[in-house]
């Protein structure tokens, strides 16, 4: 009854959870925030400057500011805008979704300094003498739009037209500016124009004794609106001075969505596929708790408001790896246990204790590098950071503890028993219990490779490898992306394929003539100009109404500035810098100063050979290239971890290490048996990686690059040098102190075999 029972409270919860998430996984994927990468807007960075003889910029001031830009973005209707502080001078506003990106900027950036003037210049009334929140959007009687403002003294307007009325025809305006600039605007000079810069200057034949004025000109009813509004909001205190912009056309992020779910969905289904076949009936265990773990994911980041990104979706998508590793390392141990000759039950119960200890550090290191990217990131990067933490923490409750409770279920319902089938295990694998096989003495597939023994050979392949990079980085130089080197990118999309030229005579025409093209897209249908300069407001406003008239799409343009650039590469090695560190002293304090050091020499032989491979083929480097190293760091250490675990494991069942030999054969043994587990998780990962490659937005190809080269560095890196380094450092210590008690040294270090009961 009791086997019967467990069955049944499996098959219950395996019901309820299907249920809970067919029913309301829709929902909450709709309830998601998508960022701009995924339909379309703009973000930008703006420093605050006082005005010409105003206070100097203070938190109240910003927070005033951040109410103003609030204000106006509610007159353009955008739901859910992210304005922030970001340190004691700038503020950044993120609009999603919003379809007049030049009108928007405008009205976030323009001061709203309203002044009446005459035909010289001068300065007759301001906004100081109207009344607040008086402006309103209507009509004339010839039904023309209009903007309306109340006067606080209207005998003062009385008198101001009563003198500008017996000014000669052609100098009797009322010159209405918006943002006066003196020295530099002038009535007379913009009169010429066929667009002038003042909003309305109507002539004045009579003196007016009105309660409120009204302006008229070459509005539509969305432009009075807009402009009613800005005046209630009320003039900025400050100036706003952009530094940093990026704007994507709405077509962009469809198509961006599109493929990059498609690949999501690619991804993780290869890699339910992959764990069915390999490890059968966990396998399948594997794919409840996997759907579970991103269902999961998704349900926390709406709860706390998370805005999803196209390196977010790819974080949940390699979140799928981590929690696969998890389940991988778990039944490998499992395996192990049965192919000794121990029952299901206590396979189960001795492999699940001993995978947690591995699991814990690579997922506490993985969660270290992800912390420091949140910290040091920006905007997109930040949401990728986020999505990375919160994968790290589900995969503890749904691919640790989940799998457990499902698997244990029905190994301790009895049906599993003598039967190491469904655990993908052949008879002939198995030994009897009266054998009394050690998991040490198990073949694998590797038995006749020496690891140990050959690990001159591989530090020389590393130090040439490492020389030709060397090479190759002070030939080629890295391609600097405008986050690290400054300046202005624009891409620009068409429906029909394009050609260079094609592009660049456009570019030329519009007056932004580039030697730097390149076409790229599927159906080579995207072409991408690099400048150095960045960009001012009004160019980029000029060279998106051109290419969109053009290619009949919103072009993207991002723009960064100088002294943005060397910020966001300061911030770039501080990240990698600090995640070193901080795995060095983890690493450190878990096991040994030895392992840690290792760890950190094999993440940066990972991170050269990223930066080297980018540098040979000319790929643009930018701040998700600095994401996709630091995810790197994190699997890369994660892969570290897993080895060194079981080195540790190993010496602790030897008590004593005293000769070199002794080292060599740990080193040895434990690489082979750790060597499947590695080669699993890495498919798995590629899995993931390849099919956001293949089907991925072309945004995030480079990030998709650099993660597929950093995969394949790491994997190397962890058999081949950081478990052969830690070798090199160990015998020093053996050779130099004579033998090594590893009983006394666990003691020191007693959390480190800390384990919880299962």
């Amino acid at each position: 009854m009791k086997a019967r029972g467990r069955i049944i409270a499996f098959f219950l919860l395996v019901i309820v959870l299907i249920g809970m998430i067919g029913t309301t996984s829709l929902p909450i994927a709709k309830d998601i925030k998508l960022g701009l990468d995924l339909q379309g807007g703009f973000e930008v960075l703006y420093e605050v400057q006082p005005l010409d003889g105003g206070p100097e910029i203070t938190n109240a001031i910003l927070s005033d500011t951040t109410d103003a830009l609030t204000n106006r973005i509610n007159v353009l209707g955008v739901s859910e805008p992210v304005i922030q502080i970001e340190g004691d001078d700038r503020i950044r506003v993120q609009l999603a979704g919003i379809e007049d990106q030049t009108e928007a900027r405008e009205l976030l950036s323009t001061e709203a300094n309203l002044t009446f003037r005459d035909a010289d210049d001068n300065l007759l009334m301001d906004g100081s003498d109207l009344v607040e929140g008086g402006a309103t959007g209507t009509f004339d009687e010839n039904g023309r739009p209009i903007v309306s403002l109340e006067l606080k003294d209207p005998g003062q307007f009385a008198d101001l037209t009563g003198e500008i009325m017996q000014r000669p025809p052609g100098e009797n305006v009322l010159v209405i500016w918006m943002d006066f600039e003196e020295g530099v605007d002038s009535y007379r000079e913009e009169a010429l124009k066929a667009d002038p810069k003042f909003v309305s200057a109507p002539s004045v034949t009579q003196r007016i004794n009105s309660p409120s004025v009204q302006i008229t000109g070459s509005f539509t009813v969305e432009e009075t609106q807009n402009f009613a509004g800005i005046l209630n909001a009320g003039a900025l205190p400050v100036q706003l001075e952009e530094i940093y912009s990026t704007s994507v056309g709405a077509q962009f992020g469809e198509e961006a969505l599109d493929k990059t779910t498609f690949a999501a969905a690619v991804g993780i289904g290869l890699v339910l596929l992959f764990m069915l076949i390999f490890y059968r009936f966990p396998g399948a265990i594997a794919v409840v708790t996997l759907s579970a773990y991103v269902y999961l994911i998704l349900l926390i980041f709406n709860w706390i408001g998370g805005v999803l990104t196209l390196p977010g979706i790819a974080a949940i998508m390699l979140g799928v790896g981590m929690a696969v590793d998890a389940n991988i390392i778990t039944y490998e141990r499992i395996r192990e246990e049965l192919r000794t000759g121990k029952s299901v039950k206590e396979s189960f119960q001795i492999g699940a204790r001993s995978a947690f200890s591995a699991i814990l550090d690579a997922n506490v290191t993985t969660l270290l590098a992800a912390g420091v990217l949140f910290y040091f990131g920006t905007s997109s990067v930040k949401g990728f950071a986020t999505l990375l933490i919160i994968s790290i923490l589900s995969s503890f409750l749904t691919a640790v503890w989940g799998s457990r409770l499902l698997l244990g279920l029905w190994v301790n319902s009895g049906v599993l028993d003598n039967k190491p089938g469904w655990f993908g295990l052949k008879p002939d694998k198995i030994h009897s219990p009266a054998e009394e096989k050690k998991i040490t003495d198990l073949t694998t597939p590797f038995d006749r490779f020496d690891f140990a023994g050959n690990r001159n050979k591989f530090f020389a392949a590393s130090l040439a490898l490492i020389a030709a990079g060397g090479i190759i980085i002070g030939i080629f130089q890295l391609n600097l992306g405008i986050d690290f080197a400054g300046g202005t990118r624009v891409e620009v999309t068409s429906e029909s394929p394009l050609t260079q030229q094609e592009v660049e005579e456009f570019l030329e025409e519009a007056g932004f003539p580039s030697e730097n093209v390149v076409i790229s897209g599927d159906a080579s249908n995207i072409g991408v100009a690099r400048y150095t300069d960045d960009f001012s407001q009004e160019q980029i406003d000029e060279l998106t109404q051109a290419a969109s008239e053009e290619f009949g799409q919103v072009p993207n343009v991002s723009t960064v500035s100088n002294q943005v650039s060397i910020e966001l590469a300061q911030n770039a090695l501080y990240a990698l810098a600090i995640a070193a560190v901080g795995i060095i002293i983890y690493v450190a304090f878990r096991f040994e100063w030895r392992m840690g050091v290792a760890s950190v020499v094999a993440l940066l032989h990972d991170a050269f050979f990223i930066i080297a491979v980018f540098s040979l083929l000319r790929l643009e480097v930018d701040i998700t290239f600095i994401a996709a190293v630091l995810t790197i760091v994190g699997y890369s250490i994660n892969d570290t971890i897993v080895t060194f675990d079981r080195i540790r494991e190993n010496l602790k069942n030897m008590k004593k290490v005293e000769t070199v030999e002794q080292l060599e054969n740990v080193v040895n043994v434990s690489l082979r048996q750790t060597l499947v587990r590695s080669i699993n998780t890495v498919m798995t990962v590629l899995l993931v990686v390849v099919a956001l490659l293949i089907f991925g937005a072309p945004s995030i190809t480079n990030f998709s690059i650099a993660l597929l080269i950093g995969l394949i560095a790491g994997t190397y890196s962890s058999i081949f040098i950081a478990a052969q380094l830690w070798l090199v450092l160990k015998k020093k210590e053996l050779l130099k102190k004579g033998p090594i008690d590893i009983e006394a040294q666990e003691q020191k270090n007693k959390w480190g075999s800390d384990e919880p009961v299962v």
